[in-house]
């Protein structure tokens, strides 16, 4: 399990295909909170599990599912 002090704001998140996924704002839970004013989260806050986060390197969160699987199943923030 990774652990939620790795996940800092701006890092990128991409898939495991390598393709962007949006940046952290941060880290709510056991969610993490894509910025809303990035291209790859379409003007909106998102929320991706922390379940799915492979690993964390340099400023890189990395996904275990591709960037397309992660934008079907991510959760909007109402």
């Amino acid at each position: 399990m990774i652990d939620a002090s790795q996940i800092r704001e701006h890092m990128e998140v991409v898939g495991s295909d390598e393709r962007h996924v949006g940046r952290v704002d941060h880290v709510l839970g056991n969610d993490i909170e894509l910025a809303k004013l990035d291209l790859g989260s379409g003007f909106k806050h998102h929320l991706i599990p922390m379940s799915w986060v492979d690993f964390v390197d340099d400023d890189t969160v990395r996904l275990s599912l591709t960037a397309d699987a992660a934008k079907a199943a991510w959760r909007e923030k109402h």
